[in-house]
């Protein structure tokens, strides 16, 4: 039944991009270049393609809700196993990449400590008196 149900969904999505690309646009640039809508009783036509339109979308919602109820419980098990693998490498990724030590020449690159030694504490700027700036000093003019 799964088989059966994704073939149809191929089918119609075939089907939807021919009704989609079989449909005369109804504005833009592309209108303008179109021929006249007296050939073959178009307007009967555009509506057919549209509800076939509408009738292949839904019918491909309602297949694929259905090819997901009838799929087999192997391929559950193993699409789980495959999402739980991946997302416990992805962990183990994060993991590796903040265990990373830093290349020692990187801007902002504390060095390493030597093993069994404490991390250095950062350094905190000690704060200093704030002082006026001194006032220009005003040159002396030798008298003559």
């Amino acid at each position: 039944m799964y088989i059966f149900c994704i073939i149809l969904i191929l089918i119609a999505s075939v089907l939807i991009v021919l009704s989609v690309l079989a449909q005369n646009p109804k504005s833009g640039m592309a209108a303008n270049f179109g021929a006249s809508n007296q050939v073959m009783g178009v307007r009967q036509t555009a509506d057919f393609l549209e509800k076939f339109t509408w009738i292949l979308a839904i019918s491909i919602v309602f297949l694929s809700l259905v090819a997901t109820m009838t799929m087999p419980k192997a391929n559950i098990a193993r699409s789980r196993s495959a999402v739980e693998r991946a997302i416990e490498q992805s962990g183990q990724n994060n993991q590796d990449v903040q265990q990373m030590p830093s290349p020692a020449g990187a801007p902002g690159a504390v060095p390493a400590a030597p093993q069994g030694a404490q991390p250095a504490q950062p350094a905190v700027p000690q704060a200093t008196p704030q002082t006026t700036p001194a006032a220009p000093a005003t040159p002396r003019v030798p008298a003559h």
